[in-house]
């Protein structure tokens, strides 16, 4: 499906959708550049988005697959894909599949999720059965016991896992438990979240043999974003050509970055996508620039994700490198944040998972990275001595403890249990 130009996909988004005639109404007929666009604003765009009564689609829902965003709570956000917009999204990431290392032949199990609207599981599948490679597909599912998964990379001599960062560590964990690693897994590909540092040891322990790489940076609401970059860097993409325009803005002023190494939001425009347009529409995480001129980018984590403790922000980035920096031994697997409240004061509760053996001296490494943490983050302690928040506590659990959404299977970064009331 080719890419239409930009003043084509505005003018027909702003006369058939009554959201984006609404948000344009002050936008020029004629548009040279899309910052004369002003940024999709998400909560008028999924209001808009709604069954019946929908303002935001193009035309009439009549041959289409239709996908719900993981996740959220509230009002659902669905997601609808004409079929020739999905079979060219599907393709062009197929394509980036091969890039990320798929090879002729490979047998790859897909441990993506799939049922209640969520489109991983389909989607990924798609994208295999549209790669310019053979392949061999194995629908698994990430549903499917850990014990199972083993046995048929064995009985089945499989050669690419494919799924959530914490299936393939869970998948891996397995594995050690039994004494043993997979020898013939030669790739990994993760999606759907990144893919942390802490879970590198037990997949390289697993899988000797098995390179590490993501299958591609999309979703259901914004569609295609980013394909693979070949390297060392996992997070590194780069905008499909003729099909998607990447921006990283500014978090507070909403002006483009250009300058390489400047954190900013993911803005993703889609040329093909017409019946839900995705114009400059922020994809919710944060990226900065490794080569502006190729659109290469490097994600960097969720937007404003982290933990808020008083007045103190706990970015869940900054403080999992802390960690780990604090850990040379490398008993971390997992770093989840838990708020809670008791006391009338805030607290944070640093949940660390290990994988096989706890720490043998859970206690003292537990003080040694709180330490760490105060260190990087002075302003934590002097709220703790002000008295106007409770410490820092670390809690060890098997990395299988972790929270995570129970239909995506995502790693929950930030557990709020304070009282609502």
């Amino acid at each position: 499906m080719p890419a239409k130009p930009l003043q084509e996909l505005v003018a027909f988004a702003r006369s058939h959708s009554p959201f984006y005639a609404e948000a344009y109404r002050d936008v020029p007929r004629t548009i040279s550049h899309l910052t004369e666009l002003p940024l999709i604003d998400q909560g008028a765009f999924w209001a808009a988005n709604t069954w019946p009564d929908n303002r935001l689609l193009t035309g009439p829902l009549t041959d289409a697959g239709v996908y719900k965003t993981g996740g959220t709570t509230g009002v659902p956000k669905f997601s609808p894909w004409s079929r020739t917009e999905h079979a060219d999204s599907v393709t062009a990431f197929g394509a980036g599949m091969v890039r990320a290392g798929l090879k002729p032949g490979h047998r790859v199990a897909n441990l993506f999720c799939a049922g209640e609207l969520y489109g991983g599981f389909l989607y990924i599948e798609n994208a295999l059965h549209h790669a310019p490679v053979e392949n061999v597909r194995l629908p698994v599912g990430c549903a499917a016991p850990d014990d199972y998964v083993v046995d048929l990379i064995d009985g089945f001599g499989v050669h690419v896992l494919a799924g959530e960062p914490m299936k393939l560590s869970a998948v891996a964990e397995c594995l050690v438990r039994r004494g043993r690693s997979a020898d013939s897994v030669e790739l990994l590909l993760f999606g759907g979240d990144l893919l942390f540092a802490d879970l590198r040891p037990i997949l390289s322990r697993a899988f000797p043999k098995a390179a590490v790489s993501s299958l591609g940076y999309a979703s259901n609401d914004a569609g295609l974003v980013g394909a693979p970059v070949p390297g060392d860097d996992v997070r590194v993409h780069e905008a499909f050509p003729d099909r998607t325009v990447v921006e990283l803005v500014d978090d507070v002023t909403g002006e483009p970055i250009t300058a390489p190494g400047v954190p900013g939001r993911v803005v993703v425009t889609n040329l093909f996508r017409t019946l839900m347009p995705i114009l400059r529409y922020p994809t919710g995480d944060r990226a900065e620039w490794v080569d502006p001129e190729r659109g290469r980018f490097r994600l960097v984590g969720r937007s404003n994700e982290g933990a808020r403790v008083g007045t103190v922000a706990m970015p869940t980035e900054e403080i999992r490198a802390v960690l780990l920096a604090a850990d040379p031994d490398r008993a971390i697997s997992g770093l989840q944040m838990v708020q809670r409240r008791w006391d009338g004061r805030d607290g944070l509760l640093l949940r660390l998972g290990y994988s096989g053996q706890p720490p043998a001296d859970p206690g003292a490494l537990g003080e040694r990275l709180v330490a760490a943490v105060y260190a990087a983050l002075p302003l934590y302690p002097a709220e703790v001595a002000s008295g106007a928040v409770h410490h820092l506590t670390v809690e060890w659990v098997p990395r299988a403890e972790l929270a995570t959404n129970p239909r995506t299977g995502k790693l929950q970064q930030v557990v709020d249990e304070r009282p609502r009331d």
